[in-house]
This record gives C-alpha cells, structure tokens and sequence, in this order.
C-alpha cells in the first residue's frame, strides 16, 4: 500500500506521496481543509455570539419620559401617567390623569353629583366600590382595591377610555375609612390622590332620606322595585308619598353623632389635598362644579344629571309626626334644621 508523508516547516504543509497516487494525494487535501473549514467557523460563530450577548447586555432601554409642561409644578405630585397591566394607553400614556375620592354618607347627594362629574369627558368615578365588605376587610384589601382603581385596572360602567384625566370613586364614612384612616391618609399623600369631601348641612333632611330609603327597600313602591334615585318625577312623587316617624327618643343624639362623624373626617383626612362641599351649595349655586372641575384641574364643561330630587319643599311636608319634631328641636343647636331648605 502506498503512503503519504506530511512535514509541516514553517507553517506551510507539504505532503509527499508516491508518484502511482494522485487520487489519494486529492483525498487527504480534501479531507484536511474540510476539518480546517469547520474549526474556522466554529471558532466565528463563536466569537460572533459572543459579541452580540455582549451587545445585548449593555443595551440599556430609554422609557419615554412623560412631562407636561403646562401642569403648574406645585400639581406635579398630582399629575400621573399609570401603566395599566389589562389594556395599553397607547396614544394616550402621556395623557396626565388625577386620583381623586368623594368622601360622603349615605343620603347626602353623593349618587348625583357622581353622575355630575361622568358627564364630563374626562372623568371616571367608578361607584361606591367599597360597597362590598371584602374590598374592605383589612388594610391590605383596601390598598390592593386602591392601586386597582388608580392604575386605571378597575372596570365599571362609568369606566371611559384610556384617555381619562381625572380617576376616582366615591366612599362612605361607614366602610372601613374611619377604622382605617391613618394607613389611608399616608397612602394618598404619597399616591396623590385628592379629596373631595361631600356633606349635607342639613341632617334631619338626610335622616328623613335614610329613614324613606330604607323603607322602600322592603316596600318596594315602584312596581315592587327598589330605587335609591330615580330619573322621572312621577317616581320621585311615588317615593315621596311615604312619611316617615322620626324616633323623638334618640333624634338629637341620632343628630349629634351624624355631625361628630363628619368632624372626625375633617380632622383625619385635613393633611390631604382636599376640597370641601355641600349638597345644599351644590343644588343653589352651580357655579360649585366649576370649582370642582377646577380643583380636578379639568377643562371646563357644563355637566348634568339625569336624577329627579326626591324630597322637595319644607320638611313639614314629609314627616309624618312633625309637631313633635318641632317641639323636641326648639331651643337646640339643631333647631335651624327646621326650616332650612335646600330646594
């Protein structure tokens, strides 16, 4: 059998071979530069990998700064730009959006002047959403629901698109606020959320309210259908016709302890960026929402509201034992409830 010499001098091969095997010589030179053409690329492919992790490693993202240079710089801790996790705002992210909450109590107006303010474009107030107790069990439950609604991942049907400006809801002194007003207060000063406080000045007409409402909802007057608010005056003639008997026994502490709870929610929640209003301003001077709209930082809109006042005219007209009412007022600090109108 023939054989082949390689001698390797100064890094050039030469193969000697016997003169009888020239297809043999062609073999070896083939098989040896395909070895030599692989590690090549081996060695390539490598080094290219390498490089682009290298690259990627260093690649640092620049997230798009949002800044509205029209926002006055005392609002900035209240101008935000939430990043949704179930939707993208798109062309709007760098649309600013205000968190607002509408603390309140029952009876007191606070359905209709929600709807007020989701008449306007702008504005997303999604309902008494601590409503449900387990929203509200502890601290921890209520922070949760809170980034939910701020980070605009809270879907009701006064939710708007993503362009909203002002986010918020409405809250009962009685759910779970009070219980938990420092851990709340701390979290709006820091989230800036402001807070608009909602009252009614009268509070024996809003226990006259109390009183028809919760009655209604076993009488069912309409139709066997209970309604808070109602859109038709025949309704709210409907709903008004009820009278109810004021507990004379308990009417001024009943009256005394509805005052304190609005005081202590003054006092707890004063820290924050807040504006105060009454239902009785609101039904006599519109120019209140203008206010609103102003504290929300928002263009000004005319708004409305569907919902039919329930309870018009003096309260004489819808308290069934009213002399005796009259007479357990007189001389009290809450004797000008009497004949306060807010109509």
């Amino acid at each position: 059998m023939a054989e082949a010499i390689c001698l390797f001098t100064k890094g050039t091969i030469i193969i000697k071979s016997p003169k009888k095997s020239p297809i043999f010589l062609r073999m070896i030179v083939l098989v040896f530069a395909m070895v030599c053409g692989v590690y090549i690329c081996s060695v390539c492919l490598n080094q290219t990998n390498f490089g682009t992790t290298s690259k990627l490693l260093n690649v640092e993202i620049n997230k798009r700064h949002c800044c509205d240079y029209e926002v006055d710089r005392s609002q900035t801790p209240y101008a935000h730009y939430p990043k949704p996790e179930t939707f993208s705002r798109a062309e709007c992210a760098c649309n600013p959006v205000r968190y607002f909450a509408i603390f309140s109590m029952q009876r007191s107006g606070s359905g209709w002047f929600e709807t007020l303010l989701n008449s306007h474009t702008n504005v997303s107030s999604n309902g008494e959403i601590f409503s449900v107790k387990e929203r509200r069990n502890n601290v921890t439950s209520i922070l949760t629901t809170l980034d939910r609604v701020y980070n605009l991942d809270w879907f009701t049907s006064a939710s708007k698109n993503q362009c909203s400006a002002a986010v918020g809801f409405k809250w009962m002194l009685n759910q779970g606020l009070m219980e938990n007003h420092k851990e709340i207060v701390e979290y709006f000063n820091n989230r800036g959320v402001s807070v608009i406080f909602l009252f009614r000045r009268n509070l024996l007409r809003r226990m006259v309210s109390v009183l028809a409402n919760s009655f209604d909802r076993y009488a069912k007057l309409l139709n066997g259908t209970h309604k808070s608010h109602v859109h038709s005056l025949e309704e709210a003639d409907t709903l008004s016709r009820y009278k109810p008997v004021i507990d004379l026994s308990s009417l001024v502490t009943d009256l005394k302890q509805m005052d304190q709870r609005v005081s202590e929610a003054l006092e707890y929640f004063s820290s924050t960026r807040h504006i105060r209003l009454y239902y009785e301003d609101l039904v006599k001077n519109r120019t209140k929402l203008v206010d609103v709209q102003d504290f929300l930082r928002l263009p000004q809109m005319e708004l409305t509201s569907r919902q039919v006042k329930i309870h018009k005219g003096p309260l004489l007209e819808h308290i069934k034992n009213w002399d005796d009412v009259n007479k357990a007022l007189k001389g009290t600090m809450y004797e000008k409830f009497l004949h306060y109108n807010d109509y």
